[in-house]
């Protein structure tokens, strides 16, 4: 049978090893040139918070709502919204 220390060390070595996932701020704007600002290399999109979808310029539910806003691409998918497929031209 092991010894206590054994398992307390286990223990203390699984702590020691989990990784936390942080989740990455999500940075909404009101205008369009405010995203493009805080994200210039990154395509900017329209996120519909009730849908938890976003949008990319050139779809029909672009900038159109009122539980929306605009923000990086990026940044959506890591808060875990969707990319719409509805209104692609």
């Amino acid at each position: 049978m092991a010894s206590p220390g054994v398992g307390a060390f286990a223990m203390i070595v699984l702590i020691g090893c989990a990784q936390q996932t942080v989740a990455q701020p999500l940075t909404p704007f009101r205008y369009e040139a405010q995203a493009q600002r805080h994200c210039p290399g990154d395509t900017v999109v329209w996120l519909d918070f009730r849908r938890g979808r976003y949008y990319l310029k050139g779809q029909s539910r672009y900038a159109r709502g009122f539980d929306g806003s605009y923000a990086c691409s990026n940044e959506a998918r890591e808060s875990g919204y969707r990319r719409s497929l509805f209104g692609l031209r």
